[in-house]
């Protein structure tokens, strides 16, 4: 049998994979690239930066293309065997990295490099490359006796499983609620669209009447309109019991026993905490800076939120008399105490932004931005008939990258949104060889009568992971592991959040929010209220976000992790500043917190906000100079988009903006501090 992943290939060739080439292929590229490893560690030259940082550099290319492919098709397109398969491929990447990091051979050889940097004449980015192996080594074992080593193998290869089954239960809790509805009174306050979707969702499944499920297209919708409280109660106890419930998909023992391993690790190598571990690695750099950044903006955002929430409170007492405001309450009365104060409807919205017009308008954001076209072809090999595949050229009509993406929910496909590479950039041997991007996101479907209708929250999504993907498409370095978002994680946010900004201009929504049937452009106080209403609840939200990242920090600087008994009463301690609404018993967030169990987000979480801080500076930096400014989009691309992790992120910023950001400029966007 001709293994397809096996050969040279430069698309992916989905249309000609099978489950069984994954496990075969695996196998024989990690005994390849070892030997491609062996042939660095047994030459009898003398170490130098080319014949050992930059041949490792080269090595398992065919491997990590392999793995991009499969990981994403379990993100994707996941079915029971390629879940079986993941559980076998994942302990043997982590041996392998493993066998590679700690590779004394191969270390001894990357130190000596190191060891005489000063006397070379390196780069930054040949700088950056060095010390990011050397790290690399030193941070994953390469110094530990080999008793410690044995431990930290096992440790890893035990995580890589854990993680993974994270993942697959909080997959098969989601698959498997539907609120199966055959009164259509239920549905009461849901747009016609949201019916309409549900009654196709009942369909597919062979079901009269409709169905919601647990997918972000199919609860939002539900959580927002729907004015049956006892069945909006089902729905978020649902929602939030995912992976918390007494059955086979119980994430609870998953979650102590990584929490507990992370901490293992990070002591094995020398560090008090997994977040001491992680932190040195980000802008941040330790836990008590991000502390005291969450704690700033807890201590400003605080007194906003709690406001929001009792006069939230007080509108749903005075319209239905309710005493306490619960979870499955606070989209529902925020949604038309909103409509109330700007008169506002996401509904009225949906008509403007049917999903191919968004596209074309984020291509056109990006064109008048960085001087990119964009070519959809049908010729470029894909995993799933619902994908699009496009080319990207520049202005001269030279390749810039080729783009994929994935837009609607599907069995098999988790939720979320996020981008991923299929091929990375670099430049060798004088070629630059050009990255392959995907972004997968979640999307309401188009119905038999109509296109695919987004939410402006769903447009804002569009905007964030193209954003990630213009840092992977315009990467412009010469080593694919500093290459695109290969960046400090609290940096990556940038690119994306920075790009939603452009949403709520009037400038932008004019290139392509026009009504579907009519063609009507979008009427501009329409945009204005778009505008007005963006900072509406923006304590609350901020409020949410902090909790957030300060329930991971606390997962992750606890220094007693086997000592904790209950996952819940551990996170009810964590919410305990942050908390505005009851506790739900029956709910536990922690067992489907899949950014930081299963993601890379772990003690990282705080990214979001770190990067906001970014992204408001930016942005302002833009608004002053013009949103379309050439000048500061160059700049931008230049500094940040093209650079990659070649150098250190505040110096890249700085560069871009000529000084260091400003957090003043998230609040005065967030409209929770005076502009003055």
């Amino acid at each position: 049998m001709t293994n397809p992943l096996l050969q040279t290939f430069d698309t992916s060739p989905f249309s000609q994979l099978k489950n069984e080439h994954f496990l075969p292929a695996i196998q024989e590229l990690i005994e390849k690239t070892k030997e491609e490893i062996t042939k660095i560690t047994h030459t009898s030259e003398k170490p130098t930066f080319q014949n050992t940082v930059e041949a490792l550099e080269r090595t398992g290319v065919q491997l990590d293309r392999v793995t991009s492919i499969f990981f994403n098709l379990n993100s994707a397109e996941t079915n029971d065997e390629i879940q079986q398969i993941a559980q076998q491929v994942s302990p043997l990447l982590s041996e392998f990295k493993n066998d590679l990091l700690l590779n004394e051979a191969l270390f001894k050889r990357v130190k000596e490099v190191f060891d005489t940097k000063e006397a070379l004449t390196l780069t930054p980015e040949q700088q950056m490359l060095l010390e990011k192996q050397y790290k690399g080594f030193s941070r994953n074992g390469a110094n530990l006796s080999e008793e410690k080593k044995k431990m930290l193998r096992q440790i890893d290869t035990e995580l890589s499983k854990l993680t993974l089954k994270f993942g697959e239960n909080v997959l098969a809790e989601t698959n498997a609620f539907e609120m199966h509805l055959t009164n259509e009174a239920d549905l009461e306050g849901l747009p016609e669209d949201a019916k309409e979707a549900a009654a196709q969702t009942a369909s597919e499944k062979g079901k009269e009447g409709w169905v919601i499920t647990l997918d972000y297209p199919s609860y939002i919708p539900f959580m927002k309109y729907a004015s049956n409280r006892e069945l909006r109660k089902k729905l978020s106890v649902a929602f939030g019991a995912k992976a918390f419930q007494q059955n086979p998909f119980n994430n609870e023992k998953n979650v102590l026993e990584i929490v507990n391993l992370r901490h293992k690790r990070a002591q094995l190598l020398g560090y008090k905490s997994h977040a001491h571990f992680v932190l040195e690695e980000r802008m941040a750099q330790t836990p008590e800076k991000v502390h005291s950044f969450l704690n700033q903006l807890l201590e400003k955002v605080k007194p906003a939120a709690k406001a929001e929430f009792n006069e939230l409170e007080a509108y749903a007492k005075k319209l239905d008399g309710i005493d306490q405001l619960q979870k499955w309450d606070s989209a529902y009365y925020a949604e038309k105490l909103k409509q109330e104060r700007f008169h506002l409807d996401d509904e009225k919205l949906k008509p403007y932004f049917p999903l191919p017009q968004v596209i074309a308008g984020v291509f056109m954001v990006a064109e008048k931005l960085y001087g990119l076209q964009f070519k959809e072809v049908h010729t470029i090999d894909k995993y799933h008939p619902d994908v699009k595949t496009y080319e990207i050229v520049d202005n001269e009509g030279a390749l810039v990258s080729i783009f994929y993406a994935d837009f609607h929910p599907r069995p098999g496909k988790r939720g979320g949104a996020w981008m991923t590479s299929f091929k990375p950039q670099q430049i060798k041997d004088g070629k630059n060889d050009r990255p392959h991007i995907s972004i997968v996101c979640n999307f309401t479907k188009p119905t038999t009568n109509k296109p695919s209708l987004l939410t402006f929250n769903e447009v804002t999504t569009l905007f964030h992971e193209f954003g990630h993907a213009l840092h992977g498409m315009l990467a412009n370095t010469t080593y694919p592991s500093l290459s695109g978002t290969n960046v400090y994680w609290d940096f990556v946010e940038l690119p994306s959040q920075v790009l939603e900004n452009w949403c709520y201009e009037k400038e932008t929504l004019e290139l392509f929010a026009k009504h579907y049937e009519t063609g009507e452009l979008i009427p501009m106080e329409l945009v204005q209220k778009i505008k007005e209403s963006a900072t509406f609840h923006e304590g609350m939200q901020t409020l949410r976000q902090l909790s957030f990242g300060m329930l991971d920090m606390a997962w992750h600087t606890n220094e007693l992790p086997e000592a904790i008994a209950s996952v819940k009463e551990f996170e009810d301690a964590g919410f305990k500043g942050t908390q505005l609404f009851p506790d739900t018993p029956e709910t536990c967030m922690s067992t489907s917190f899949s950014h930081i169990f299963q993601g890379g987000y772990s003690a990282g979480y705080y990214s979001y906000k770190w990067a906001e801080v970014l992204d408001a500076d930016a942005f302002e930096y833009f608004k002053q100079e013009g949103i379309f400014n050439k000048i500061v989009a160059t700049k931008f691309k230049e500094f940040v988009l093209s650079q990659g992790g070649t150098e250190d992120p505040m110096k890249l910023y700085i560069k871009f903006r000529g000084q260091e950001p400003n957090p003043d400029a998230l609040l005065k966007r967030a409209g929770l501090i005076e502009v003055t």
